[in-house]
């Protein structure tokens, strides 16, 4: 009975714990909710201040507009005036027969007169579109700000999922050289003598975690500091593992890579080059096992770097690490699983 009682208290307190977390669940949805509706009005602000701005820009531009015709329209009534006075007196003469004085003002009266050439005088009344461009570039950079808010907002909240990550030594390829604490993995330039058994990557030079997930979120982060080449992502439980690798959605691979020190791509079902800020030194991976998700993250700078979006998970993921042949010395560094920091 002591034991029976023991088992029922325990019960009781892991459903107590069970209570606490869903309403802490509960207060974080709320939170997201709010941040999710500050970022949209920051973004609506951001607009109506742009066309505010772009209003009155196009204001100004027509009051300008307005001031030169005007200008030009008195300048236009005053030669009118003038030249209606010289049709004038060029008629009376027309009628004259006082041929001395007819010699004597006709010189004057049939030079040209002191006109404008108004034939490419034009008003401009239309918005130039530099001044368009301009200002939907001013929002764009508005909005990329934004945007960076809420890759710090996700990244917040994705933080919690954090897990523990440790490299598996029996996936490890045979050039591949782990610490002893199994966070760390650099390529050496000979094999070791290791059983070739079948979970080993070979000839890839390629390691996954020891802890596979077949539901939830989870979330870890690599250091890729100093290196040159690599590719990090999450894998299924039977994604091949022999010979020739095609790392693509369709065949259990969700990986991002770099390849010759600069270039930047998501492996998906077609290659997609990455234009990022800065060269990440850190990369958080996150995945919604649920939802179908696969998210990259430059974790120093906080900002988004791809999304595998709408997939369909039916086996275990296992954390991806490759850090790619040592090159000579050129690509060196380990990649690294950091621990998580978590941001407030």
């Amino acid at each position: 009975m002591g034991a029976t009682q023991v088992e029922v208290q325990q019960m009781i307190q892991d459903r107590l714990k069970k209570i606490e977390e869903i309403k802490l669940s509960k207060k974080s949805t709320e939170k997201e909710k709010a941040d999710s509706v500050e970022v949209f009005r920051a973004l609506l602000r951001c607009i109506e201040r742009s066309q505010a701005e772009l209003l009155e820009v196009m204001e100004e531009k027509q009051k300008a507009a307005e001031r030169q015709a005007e200008e030009f329209i008195k300048e236009l009534e005053q030669e009118i005036t003038e030249l209606k006075r010289r049709d004038t007196e060029l008629e009376q003469l027309s009628h004259t027969e006082d041929h001395l004085h007819l010699l004597q003002v006709y010189p004057s009266l049939c030079s040209p007169p002191h006109t404008k050439n108004w034939t490419d005088i034009r008003i401009n009344t239309h918005l130039r579109v530099e001044t368009l461009r301009r200002a939907l570039s001013q929002l764009q950079e508005e909005l990329s700000k934004e945007m960076e808010k809420l890759d710090e907002i996700e990244l917040k909240r994705i933080e919690q999922y954090a897990v523990d990550v440790t490299l598996d030594p029996d996936s490890a390829n045979l050039f591949l050289i782990l610490s002893d604490d199994g966070k760390q993995v650099t390529c050496g330039d000979t094999e070791q003598n290791l059983p070739k058994n079948p979970e080993r990557f070979d000839p890839l030079v390629s390691v996954l975690g020891k802890e596979g997930f077949s539901s939830g979120r989870f979330y870890y982060e690599v250091q890729v500091r100093g290196k040159t080449k690599w590719t990090i992502g999450v894998t299924t439980e039977s994604s091949n593992r022999k010979g020739k690798i095609t790392a693509r959605p369709e065949f259990g691979y969700w990986t991002v890579w770099l390849r010759n020190e600069t270039e930047y791509k998501a492996l998906d079902s077609s290659r997609v080059s990455l234009s990022l800020k800065q060269a990440p030194q850190k990369v958080g991976v996150f995945v919604d096992y649920e939802e179908g998700l696969v998210s990259f993250y430059d974790v120093e700078v906080r900002s988004h770097i791809y999304s595998f979006t709408g997939q369909s998970f039916t086996e275990k993921l296992y954390p991806y690490f490759n850090p790619s042949n040592n090159d000579e010395g050129k690509n060196s560094a380990p990649l690294i699983i950091t621990p998580v920091k978590h941001h407030k």
